[in-house]
């Protein structure tokens, strides 16, 4: 599969449908614009007013994409998956479902580990001292029952966003562009998922009832990182609301490469490779196959400039 891309919808009253393999944008009937299915990974719908067909959601479900609709915030509020994601699937979906608490605990503790290493390689690539965060990622336990996670995060805000920044979803500015560039992330983990014949509400730590995106938003959690470094970066460049510059900066985040231990590859298929594996430990009940791409280098992380336009 080649790299897959994501398409925004933030014009108001625009009309999606499908025709001879693309998926097409109108407005009052008129197109003004095109994107061939194939290479379709995700839609993401922001403004109001949007209709679709129904031979557009099913020639999406046929290959495997997504749409994901958003709230006024930019966070999901909804999102239409394919039933069929892998040939596996039902074999999957019960190994996932009966897995145990104790390897649900043990994944949960790979993901936080891998997670703070994550945030410690950004503040490193921003000049600040990482050896808190390897200190915090060892004392991880199975379950992270210490909640070293949210301990991370008391340090790791200010670091990066200063001493006034406070996490908060219905926030404007680098609130709304954490939030954007989390559910362009997590559509694409939703994606990868799904394709790994795993059912994305079912995950290993975030199980509310109500959280359709339950196992996307395990597997997102290393990659929010880098979600965060582009962030400051787009600040930086005196981007600081959900602009157009800014979205196609996020869009592009899954084409940007991660050297992992065969080679270098794009975060798009270092997050197919984790649900793929984290299927595998399903299925085993080994949480040593699930695979977790390293923390990002500095130079890596440098290389995000490249998707600000300038």
């Amino acid at each position: 599969m080649g790299l897959e891309r994501i398409v925004d919808i933030a014009t108001d009253n625009r009309h999606l449908s499908a025709h001879r393999g693309f998926l097409i944008v109108s407005e009052e009937r008129v197109e003004v614009g095109r994107v061939p299915l194939d290479d379709v990974g995700a839609v993401i719908v922001h403004a109001h007013g949007v209709t679709w067909s129904t031979n557009l959601i099913v020639a999406l479900a046929e290959r495997g994409a997504v749409m994901l609709l958003c709230g006024s915030n930019h966070s999901p509020a909804a999102i239409c998956l394919p039933i069929d994601g892998h040939h596996a699937q039902n074999g999957r979906m019960r190994a996932q479902w009966e897995a145990g608490r104790p390897l649900s605990k043990q994944l949960w503790r790979a993901l936080v580990v891998a997670k703070i290493r994550w945030q410690g390689a950004v503040l490193a690539a921003n000049g600040h001292s990482a050896t808190a965060f390897d200190h915090l990622a060892r004392k991880v336990g199975s379950g992270d029952p210490e909640n070293i996670e949210a301990q991370a995060a008391r340090r790791y805000w200010p670091l990066l966003m200063g001493e006034a920044f406070r996490r908060d979803r219905d926030a404007e500015g680098a609130n709304a562009l954490l939030n954007y560039g989390y559910a362009v992330m997590r559509a694409a983990c939703a994606r990868a998922v799904v394709a790994a014949g795993l059912h994305p509400s079912i995950g290993v730590h975030h199980a509310h009832r109500g959280n359709p995106f339950a196992l996307a938003d395990d597997v997102i959690e290393p990659f929010r990182a880098l979600v965060d470094a582009l962030t400051i970066r787009l600040i930086a460049h005196d981007i600081t609301g959900v602009t157009s510059e800014a979205k196609r900066a996020y869009a592009g985040l899954i084409a940007v490469d991660l050297m992992l231990d065969d080679g270098i590859t794009t975060v798009w298929l270092a997050i197919q490779r984790t649900a793929q594996t984290l299927a595998r430990s399903f299925q085993s009940g080994r949480a040593t196959d699930l695979i977790l791409p390293a923390p990002p280098s500095a130079l890596e992380l440098a290389a995000l400039d490249g998707l600000i336009a300038r």
